[in-house]
């Protein structure tokens, strides 16, 4: 196949994902009440090479071709999968900017002990479950650190949507999930560079996740303080280009720059735009961003989401369903659990430690990007995978309906107001 091939192939793809994207999208809105990235990841499912994309038609061929499993599927539609990642690395780059640097750093110790909380159990249990039923051979099992990673995802723009829907998003349980999904994805992001790198090298060790460890959170960590010291200057630099739409090319840019110095050191790419975004969330540049990246990440975005539908082995997951609705529990007691009871040490009651676990419920968009990460690494197979996105809408599609009813009345979730 030439190039003209490839492209018009490629143009023709892109065609059907994003009219498949926005009529899921508006499907799940309109009539179910949902996020719209359950129907843009339920319309992949739908189009993708295991559904209606696997038919051959008339002229057109198959849609989207796979080879003998979903793990392979990347590789036979390499242009396509390129454009998706593309979009993963603008969605995390907007989740920074969107991010309160401020408030990130003023509930950042609160909202750290109950990241802690809904990293640790969701892990555990995770990798326990994987471990039990047979999936992975034991803990150091690269298939059970995978699904624990997957567990530890918090959805931020999910979470952010619903609270800012209800009017609650500036209550101090509000503002506690939101700092909390912030970290939780930071700390989630750093699980899974760990486990790439156990999973790459085929051993683990101490010293091995001290290294990966260390090596992740440094370069996160000075990543995000240059990217503080310098966001200023930065800014009044991109604000004073006058040409139509600079800014908004010149600072994807800097987040496509850092997504690939991360992926450089062996980390993923995202926590690389994540870290860019959140920089320049201190400036001025941020309120231009966010009306002019809208346009980028419609676009952009859904592409990834229907993706990550599309690499859905359905005869894989039936053979794994028992094993994906054990994980779908776990994942709502282990967050609700793990963040509600760290959340009644620090001055919360128990309607606000409730209303902070059902708000970390969502694992969204982190738990793709997981999952996408261990398919296409050749890590996890088809069924796991199709476990992990089973466990995803779940817990997505709980949150809302769970979190509303959880917030009605005027009951403090403070004990010190209650007391008072």
């Amino acid at each position: 196949m030439d190039i003209t091939e490839i492209v018009t192939r490629l143009v023709l793809q892109l065609a059907i994902i994003l009219v498949a994207a926005k009529i899921g999208g508006e499907v799940a809105e309109r009539v179910f009440k949902q996020p719209s990235v359950l129907g843009e990841l339920v319309a992949g499912m739908i189009i993708g090479p295991f559904a209606l994309g696997g038919v051959s038609f008339p002229i057109l061929g198959s849609l989207f071709e796979h080879a003998s499993s979903a793990t392979a599927f990347p590789e036979d539609n390499s242009e396509l999968y390129a454009v998706a990642q593309i979009g993963s690395v603008v969605l995390l780059f907007r989740a920074g900017l969107e991010t309160d640097f401020r408030q990130f750093v003023r509930y950042g110790g609160p909202a750290a002990v109950i990241a802690t909380g809904g990293l640790l159990l969701p892990f555990f249990l995770g990798a326990s479950a994987t471990v039990l039923m047979g999936f992975a051979h034991g803990f150091t099992d690269p298939v059970a650190l995978f699904m624990g990673a997957i567990m530890t995802a918090t959805s931020v723009g999910i979470t952010a949507r619903v609270l800012s829907d209800i009017g609650k998003i500036d209550t101090p349980e509000g503002v506690s999930v939101l700092a909390a999904a912030v970290i939780d994805d930071v700390l989630g992001i750093l699980v899974l560079t760990v486990v790439v790198g156990i999973a790459e090298s085929g051993g683990v060790s101490a010293a091995q996740v001290l290294v990966v460890g260390a090596k992740a959170i440094g370069f996160w960590l000075g990543l995000l303080a240059i990217g503080v010291l310098v966001a200023r200057r930065v800014s009044g630099l991109l604000l004073g280009f006058r040409g139509s739409g600079a800014s908004l090319a010149l600072a994807l840019a800097l987040g496509f720059l850092s997504a690939a110095l991360a992926e450089s050191f062996g980390l993923a790419m995202i926590i690389g735009a994540y870290s860019m975004g959140l920089a320049l969330s201190t400036t001025q540049l941020r309120t231009r961003l966010e009306e002019a990246i809208g346009g980028v990440d419609h676009v952009l975005v859904p592409i990834f989401f229907v993706f990550m539908g599309m690499l859905v082995d359905f005869s894989a997951m039936r053979l794994a369903l028992a094993f994906g609705l054990v994980i779908s529990a776990l994942a709502i007691v282990s967050k609700i659990v793990g963040c509600g009871l760290p959340s009644l040490c620090l001055g919360f009651n128990k309607i606000g430690a409730l209303r902070i676990g059902i708000g970390m419920l969502p694992r969204g968009e982190v738990a793709l990007i997981v999952a996408g990460v261990a398919l296409t690494r050749g890590i996890v197979g088809s069924d796991i995978f199709g476990v992990a996105i089973m466990m995803t809408v779940v817990t997505t599609v709980l949150a809302p309906i769970l979190l509303v009813p959880a917030f009605k009345g005027s009951q403090s979730g403070r004990r010190k107001q209650n007391a008072a």
